[in-house]
């Protein structure tokens, strides 16, 4: 049964949390001050109160029950003790009781909360909780927690395809970083998030600058921020067509960095090193492969929905890029059943692989399918994204080389039907001028 005065405690921070005065709240089924005296602790609630209070707020009524300790603290401290998703929402809803704490345990709050976002591939809950961490930061004023926002957020916006903002957020977060003259984990996680926007943008150029000024920052390191920037490295030199050296950038992070340090992070370095294999000139299906296999492994201990998603892309560009194509038909079906988790990229590189198998099926929406992915991603200003996916239509309309021998598997992957190959050299012109504007 709930007591006073707890009670009252309880529902006026829960009532001030949602911005609601006592009239609003009280409404038409309640006078306002048979709930001023609820809030004091001088009446005690009967069960009908209870439940029409609970409706008013969109709670249950067990939310008027004090958590354990009564505290935001309490469960922070779960929360980032134990990372458990009972422990997560116990800190999503302390968090909305409590909104009158201090500011800073209010930012530690929504920084768990937008990692726990992040790892179930939840993005846009994850850019709703830094948003506000943002805001947080600047009310605060302490610039490392106005960088560690700035730089989440950054990163997150990039994630969902918000490249302009994203590229607001990043600049800011290193302009404070560099002013203020931070330590080198916040001026390096400021250069991640920049260097990773920047590409985004098609600013390859600036890019391939804070990189190899990042690379630099980290040199001697093993940890997760040395791993990260190796790898942020390489997907610059492979935008850039700089296969070696995108190589060389992985498989240092590769070598050096251990799953002790951070699984989930361990795994991502090699469904990344995966994709790398698949798209360097020429292709490494083989090596591919024998990432994808260590990545699942792994995924058997600590899988993630998000993780796993990534896991079955990269399986169906591998069918695809060795000629099985029903597999691949198969696996996309399999990630069109579940809710998407991945980033923005990841689902346009989706939807790129279905447009590829609609065109080799001599399916007349393969091309205008791929030209509005395309232009979409033009329109986005998400500029290497939208290169890309003119270079695969170009490639996908034109014709292959004759050759006196039979085609090879991997010739047949991209071997376009006789109807689009007839108007193979009009698309081809049409996508190169694309790129070119």
């Amino acid at each position: 049964m709930l007591r006073q005065p707890a009670f009252g405690h309880r529902l006026k921070k829960l009532r001030l949390a949602q911005g609601l005065s006592q009239t609003a709240l009280a409404g038409e089924g309640m006078s306002t001050g048979y709930l001023s005296r609820l809030e004091s602790g001088a009446r005690q609630p009967t069960d009908r109160a209870v439940g029409y209070l609970a409706d008013r707020l969109g709670l249950h009524s067990s939310d008027f029950e004090e958590p354990a300790t009564g505290s935001l603290a309490h469960a922070l401290t779960l929360a980032s003790s134990t990372g458990s998703p009972d422990a997560v929402v116990a800190l999503r809803r302390a968090l909305a009781a409590e909104a009158h704490e201090s500011p800073v345990l209010r930012w530690q709050a929504l920084w768990l909360l937008a990692r726990a976002a992040r790892l179930q591939g939840d993005h846009t809950t994850e850019r709703d909780c830094l948003t506000h961490l943002v805001a947080l930061g600047d009310e605060v004023g302490v610039s490392e927690l106005r960088v560690r926002g700035l730089t989440r957020l950054a990163r997150c916006l990039r994630s969902i395809g918000e490249i302009t903002p994203a590229v607001d957020a990043a600049v800011q977060a290193h302009r404070i970083a560099l002013h203020e003259d931070l330590g080198v984990e916040d001026r390096a996680a400021a250069l991640l998030a920049l260097v990773s926007v920047q590409a985004e943008a098609g600013r390859t150029g600036e890019a391939r600058v804070h990189a190899d000024e990042l690379t630099a920052l980290v040199q001697g390191r093993s940890d997760a921020l040395f791993a990260e920037a190796m790898w942020t490295a390489a997907a610059v030199r492979m935008r850039q067509g700089d296969y070696p050296g995108a190589q060389a950038c992985l498989d240092d992070a590769l070598e050096r960095f251990t799953s002790q340090e951070d699984l989930i992070l361990w795994i991502r370095l090699r469904l990344a090193a995966g994709r790398l294999h698949l798209q360097k000139m020429p292709a490494d299906p083989a090596r591919a492969q024998h990432r994808a296999e260590e990545a699942e492994a792994a995924l058997a201990l600590v899988g993630t929905p998000a993780l796993r998603q990534d896991l079955t892309a990269l399986k169906a560009d591998l069918a695809f890029a060795t000629g099985r194509h029903d597999d691949a038909r198969a696996l996309l079906g399999e990630l069109a059943a579940d809710r998407p988790r991945m980033t923005y990229r990841g689902q346009v590189r989706l939807e790129i692989l279905r447009h590829q198998l609609l065109i080799l099926a001599g399916d007349p929406a393969g091309v205008p399918g791929l030209r509005a992915l395309a232009q979409q991603a033009q329109q986005d200003a998400n500029i290497d994204l939208a290169a890309e996916i003119w270079r695969v239509l170009a490639d996908a309309l034109t014709p292959p080389t004759p050759t006196p021998t039979a085609p090879t598997a991997a010739t047949a992957a991209t071997a376009p039907t006789a109807a689009t190959a007839a108007t193979a050299p009009t698309a081809a012109a049409a996508a190169a001028a694309a790129v070119g504007g």
